[in-house]
Parts: C-alpha cells; sequence; structure tokens
C-alpha cells in the first residue's frame, strides 16, 4: 500500500529520484516509527509522514517525522553530531543532563569560549513556555579581531535579528529563518538559515543528544515554538533549579544583559 509520504526536493537531490520512488510506493520505508521529533509512534499508511534526511561529512541518516512535527527537508550537522544521532536512534547513548556545554558556533567566537546551554520552562501569561538559554564559558570576539573590543556576544546577536528582553514577561520577537532541532525526542542543535537560501546551517550542537525533560518537550510539541534567552559570559551562571534560572534571568534582563527570540522547531 503506498505511504503517505512527504519527500521535499532537497531530500529527493540528496538520496536519488530512484531512491525516492521506492519510498514513494512503500519500498525501504518502516509503516511505523517513532517520530523523529516528538518521539510518539507514527504510522505513514493512516497519517502524512515527513522524511528528514541528517547529512554529514561522511554519514547520511534517514529518518521519519509526523508531517505535524516538521516537514521533510535535509538538515545538515557535523559527522560526531550525525553519530551521536545515530547511537541515540540506535537507543545506545545514554541520557545526558539538561545542561550541556558544546562547541561554539564558528562565526562567534574566540576558540576558548564555547556556550552553555540550559534547558527550562519560562512562565509568561500563565503558560508555561519551552526555553534555552544560552550563555558563553568567556567573552566573545568578532570574527577576525583580536577580542581588543570587549565582549561583542550581545551586539553579534542583535545583528542576527535577536531582540533586546527588559522583563521577562513579555514574549519574544520570533526569528524567521532559525529553528531548534529536537530529534528522538532529544536537543541537537540551532539551526539559522544556511548561505544564499542554502539548507539550514548548525549556530550551535551539542556534543551529544542533550536530554529534555518530559514536560519540556511536551510544552514545545504543543506550542511548536521554542525561546531562546542569551546573555553574556557571566551574567546567568549554571543555576541548579528552574525558579532559580529565572530569577538569574530576570536580574539579567533588568541589567540589559539579555536577548531572545522566539524559534519553530526544526523546519523553515
Amino acid at each position: 500500500m503506498p505511504r503517505m509520504l512527504d519527500v521535499s526536493e532537497d531530500v529527493r537531490a540528496e538520496i536519488g529520484d530512484a531512491e525516492a520512488d521506492r519510498l514513494l510506493v512503500g519500498d525501504n520505508t518502516p509503516g511505523s516509527y517513532d517520530c523523529t521529533s516528538c518521539r510518539t509512534p507514527g504510522d505513514s499508511e493512516q497519517e502524512r509522514t515527513s522524511t528528514v534526511l541528517f547529512v554529514g561529512d561522511e554519514t547520511a541518516v534517514l529518518a521519519f517525522a509526523h508531517a505535524s512535527c516538521i516537514p521533510s527537508q535535509v538538515v545538515r550537522v557535523a559527522e560526531e553530531q550525525l553519530q551521536g544521532a545515530v547511537r541515540s536512534i540506535t537507543g545506545s547513548s545514554e541520557a545526558e543532563h539538561h545542561q550541556e556545554h558544546a562547541d561554539r558556533p564558528e562565526a562567534l567566537g574566540p576558540e576558548q569560549a564555547v556556550l552553555g546551554v540550559t534547558s527550562g520552562l519560562v512562565l509568561i501569561d500563565d503558560e508555561l513556555h519551552p526555553a534555552l538559554v544560552v550563555e558563553p564559558t568567556g567573552a566573545i570576539a568578532r570574527p577576525g579581531t583580536d577580542g581588543s573590543r570587549g565582549d561583542e556576544f550581545l551586539p553579534l546577536l542583535l545583528e542576527q535579528g535577536f531582540h533586546p528582553v527588559h522583563r521577562m514577561d513579555q514574549m519574544p520577537s520570533v526569528l524567521h529563518g532559525w529553528s531548534i532541532l529536537l530529534a528522538v525526542g532529544q536537543l541537537h542543535a540551532v539551526l539559522q538559515p544556511g548561505v544564499d537560501g542554502g539548507a539550514p546551517i548548525a549556530w550551535w550542537q551539542a556534543h551529544a543528544p542533550l536530554q529534555v525533560t518530559e514536560g519540556w518537550r511536551t510544552a514545545a510539541n504543543k506550542s511548536q515554538t521554542v525561546l531562546l534567552y542569551a546573555a553574556p559570559a557571566g551574567a546567568i551562571g549554571q543555576q541548579p533549579r528552574e525558579d532559580l534560572l529565572r530569577d538569574a534571568l530576570d536580574r539579567a534582563a533588568a541589567a540589559g544583559l539579555l536577548v531572545a527570540a522566539a524559534m519553530p522547531l526544526a523546519g523553515t
């Protein structure tokens, strides 16, 4: 029986017409699957399903997702991260703590600085929203400079379209072209627009898939949107509880040290 499968032109270009056609008629396609985004069961014979191709330097992995979660697309990631995704899909990776340091984004800073990312829920207008808080471990210099101008993390983000946060009770604006890659129910990357309209590239990616709580994942699947807050090194700190994290965010906002944007789950 033909599958209710979506294969985007980008995915078709990567896997070839013959393989794409085989998928569309039901060959090499599991009837039932675990959605690579929300991890709940799906059935390609009963509901529209997206093909999602993760492409690394040497490896490519084809995964399936509810079309209502993410569209069919090609996601380019580092080979190391793709191997982590493979381990997740095969069930051999261990759960990670909710706080993780990962590789610096290539265009943002000096070699010694990495970005710390913490997941949590923030309360706005009596509703819990899934959020990520990004804070570098050190000052970020503008690419091509020696850092003598000081920490330029926030100015760089403002140039990318982030907005200052003065009060935590207001929803950040959507940053178009950016998205959050939640694959196999775990956080893999923050994606930014590719060059000249190309496939999205990772602005931040986890060393290993980052475990998020069931509540966080449920809220993200409900809203299909994640709030990303960013502050310079030392403004937030590693907070062991969400109430302490919220207090730190409030202080950073009041001090003019916080920017934010809302981003959809992986997709454009």
